[in-house]
């Protein structure tokens, strides 16, 4: 009998292993994408760069799964990122490279600029405005796996018909296309159909869109779903649940650059949507099936007024959200993948956004449509310890944002240790531009070494230009208005005053760029 009952068990494990290795659906692993918005890389305890916020439930991620320290986002903006995440395509070839999808205007295709300011060397590219049904998306192709699919908070990528319901997913909440929570995190909000609980007229955004984020899980928890939990937090605007200001608040420490007890609120409370989910998953039994992703949008906020500072700062990266230095772009990731990834470990492989999406696929063996591509590649070697092989990553961000450390319109590319900006037509005589870093000696990117290694210049803006190429980014074109005489190179990475944001006492300032 007891020979029949290890028989009996040893088919069972075969039957399972056999069916993995099929990728049977009823053995694929759940998805969770928690995506914060504009949370930066030293925004949280992962990394040691805080002391000020607490985030004890990423922490508590992190020892399930793997912390990557060098990942990059798609943007230093949020709409390109979240095409990027949800195509795994770069925003070079989508043409998103503007937050623009709150906007009435519906644009698909990008094209070059008509005019542009004399203040810039070069015009920049008219953005799409939309991310078109046509794209390939990750909800799509869980979907057709078997999977039930859940969009949760925010989207900013259009309205109908173009929201999340039209990309793949079953079910959208609060099912709302601007760029932050309607109104405000604590209620009453101003969605459309969709408030506070009954009795809670107090309740933070995150709270709700957490509880109904554990709703989905509770009654899909018997098939695989994926879901999408893309937080408001921690965008604008800066308000937060009274009693944790007061308790942050308490707290600040006048010679920390993160001192902003509102941010600090903002958070905690960002942090325990995290540990809701963590929770759930604990309780019905079904952590270990569950694949856990936690990203960041861009790089901290550092150009709004909070409590009389900036939100947050990036230190000690330079600059920040709008930005192609590495504080607009370096962000926290952490992804715990039962049975791939080794708990509690770190790793230093460059990734991306574009990473995603192709990660997904081949770690639950789909494949890929008839004519799909990625600008971005698979994770698995890395999740599993091994060596991530990848020439380069790169950065398209066309645009100006007169935000602290502004650049001219650039692209960037990474490789090793090595980081080049292009700046477009900002050199002498309509010439690009160049800023070289090494990353591993100058995190905070402040010795340019440009003008004393020209082949390495010339050797990484040929991967610039080729990546451009093979893309079919709409790129700036040279701007015949430009007034060189009048161009200030000191005035480069000054805020501009336009965009200059002053604390208003009975509100919070609001950002210049969604």
């Amino acid at each position: 009998m007891k020979r029949l009952c290890r028989l009996l068990v040893s088919i069972c494990f075969l039957a399972g292993a056999l069916a993995a290795v099929a990728g049977a659906p009823a053995t694929r692993p759940n998805v969770i994408f928690i995506l914060a918005d504009d949370l930066g890389w030293a925004d949280t305890t992962l990394y040691g760069q805080t002391k000020y916020y607490q985030t004890p439930n990423l922490d508590r991620l992190a020892k399930r799964g793997m912390t990557f320290s060098r990942a990059y986002s798609a943007s230093p903006l949020c709409s390109p990122t979240r095409s990027a995440i949800l195509t795994g395509l770069s925003p070079a070839r989508t043409g998103i490279t503007t937050p623009n999808g709150h906007l009435p205007k519906v644009v698909l295709t990008a094209t070059v600029g008509a005019k542009g300011s004399p203040a810039l060397a070069a015009v920049m590219p008219e953005t799409v405005t939309r991310l078109a049904t046509t794209y390939h998306t990750i909800p799509k192709s869980l979907k057709a796996a078997g999977y039930a699919t859940g969009h949760f908070g925010k989207w900013h990528l259009g309205a109908e018909p173009y929201s999340p319901l039209q990309h793949g997913f079953d079910v959208d909440l609060p099912h709302w296309p601007g760029p932050g929570p309607a109104g405000s995190f604590v209620a009453p909000w101003k969605f459309k159909d969709f408030d506070a609980d009954p009795g809670q007229p107090d309740q933070h955004i995150e709270d709700r869109m957490a509880k109904e984020a554990v709703a989905f899980i509770e009654k899909n928890q018997a098939r695989p779903f994926y879901l999408n939990y893309w937080m408001f937090s921690v965008h604008a605007p800066f308000d937060a649940k009274k009693a944790l200001i007061e308790k942050h608040r308490a707290r600040v420490n006048p010679a920390d650059p993160q001192r902003s007890p509102t941010y600090a609120a903002m958070i905690e409370s960002m942090d325990d949507a995290v540990g809701t989910l963590l929770d759930t998953l604990d309780r019905l039994k079904i952590a270990d099936q569950t694949i856990v992703i936690f990203a960041s949008d861009n790089g901290g906020n550092m150009y709004n007024v909070v409590d009389g500072t900036t939100p947050t700062s990036n230190a000690p990266l330079r600059g920040g959200k709008a930005t192609v230095f590495e504080g607009g772009v370096r962000t926290p990731l952490v992804i715990a993948w039962p049975g791939l990834t080794q708990p509690g470990t770190r790793s230093d492989a460059l990734v991306q956004s574009e990473d995603y999406y192709p990660t997904l696929l081949a770690g639950l063996r789909l494949p890929l449509a008839p004519d799909q591509k990625f600008d971005g590649t698979s994770l698995i070697p890395a999740l599993q310890g091994q060596p991530l092989t990848r020439d380069a990553v790169f950065t398209y961000f066309p645009h100006a944002p007169g935000v602290p450390d502004w650049l001219p319109p650039a692209v960037t590319v990474h490789q090793g240790d090595w980081k080049l900006i292009r700046l477009f037509f900002a050199g002498e005589n309509g010439a690009h531009r160049y800023q070289l870093y090494n990353l591993r000696t100058d995190l905070g990117e402040t010795n340019n070494l440009a003008a004393k290694d020209p082949a390495r210049v010339k050797a990484l803006d040929a991967l610039i230009e080729k990546f451009l190429a093979d893309t079919q980014a709409v790129t700036p074109v040279r701007n015949p208005a430009f007034n060189a005489a009048a161009y200030r190179l000191a005035d480069e990475g000054k805020q501009k005053s336009d965009t200059k944001q002053k604390a208003n006492t009975k509100k919070q300032a609001r950002p210049t760029n969604p």
